[in-house]
């Protein structure tokens, strides 16, 4: 999969720009026109504050959108990372809009919803995502072993970053860092993680404000862009390690979405807190404690 540095080039500035156009354009679209009424796309946060669910389609469509006129990328590996994307956006919107309100969080509540003969929303994303993971990976890696790798990191990474998306910005800051080194790579890996970048970069500020949130779709559609990316730019032992290392993450489950790490450590407590709005604070309380409402701000 090799891209003349030159395509790469000017491959990467027009997936980021174009992310971050399509997903600007998409979030103001969204909030003159909501499809199906304001009211679908209207949630509390973790914190009670009112926002919105525009930043996820807006971000799977600029994401999508980007790979797919990028430059440089083959068609194989274009068509992949789109289909990983958009399959992976629209299986998040559907939770998203038809999952409001269950209380159930995590594959496993969901596969044991299954098991019992009950079809959920969550059900229905985690296999839709699945197969789009593999089907991706199946485009751009010829082994067998290796699509199968492939397929583990694009669903992996959809779902790590969603576990993310419990606070404003944490899914999002985290889809920067982790998407940032990738631009510096050579070849399509370098294209591939722009998209996402730009996407995520044109949202940040709202996210961060409380105005909106990425929900499943744009947490599980950004994942998806990364992890075609990290199979983008790795051979069998790199996608082995990625594979595990996701694994590992979603075993671990809320533990890595919301657990105590966040808050009592403080290098990850003030990375978190960065750029956010204050935590509302109890009139009982002494002191400046968080109100925390029962729920995620996972959706």
């Amino acid at each position: 999969m090799v891209v003349p540095d030159g395509v790469a080039i000017g491959g990467r500035v027009t997936a980021l720009f174009a992310a971050a156009g399509a997903a600007r354009a998409a979030v103001a679209g969204m909030r003159r026109r909501p499809p199906g009424g304001a009211e679908i796309w209207e949630r509390p946060n973790h914190a009670g504050r009112p926002v919105d669910l525009y930043a996820g389609p807006a971000v799977a469509l600029g994401t999508g959108l980007a790979v797919a006129a990028a430059p440089g990328l083959p068609v194989r590996t274009r068509s992949a990372a789109a289909l990983a994307v958009l399959a992976a956006g629209a299986c998040g919107a559907y939770d998203d809009i038809r999952g409001r309100g269950d209380a159930r969080r995590g594959f496993r509540s969901h596969l044991a919803a299954l098991r019992r003969g009950e079809v959920t929303s969550g059900a229905v994303k985690l296999i839709g995502i699945g197969a789009a993971g593999l089907a991706a990976g199946a485009l751009i890696e010829e082994k067998v072993l290796d699509k199968l790798l492939a397929g583990t990191v694009i669903a992996g990474a959809a779902h790590l970053v969603n576990l993310l998306d419990v606070r404003p910005g944490r899914a999002a800051k985290a889809v920067l860092t982790a998407g940032a080194p990738g631009l510096l790579r050579g070849g399509a890996a370098a294209v591939l993680a722009a998209a996402p970048v730009g996407a995520t970069a044109a949202v940040l500020a709202d996210d961060l404000a409380e105005r909106t949130m990425l929900g499943d779709s744009g947490a599980h559609a950004l994942g998806a862009g990364l992890g075609v990316a990290i199979v983008a730019g790795n051979d069998r032992a790199g996608l082995v390690l990625h594979a595990l290392a996701l694994v590992v993450a979603a075993v671990a489950g809320d533990r890595v979405s919301n657990g105590g790490a966040w808050h009592q450590r403080p290098v990850l407590r003030a990375w978190d807190e960065l750029g956010r709005r204050p935590e509302p604070v109890s009139v009982f309380s002494r002191g400046a404690t968080p109100v925390r409402p029962a729920g995620s701000r996972r959706t």
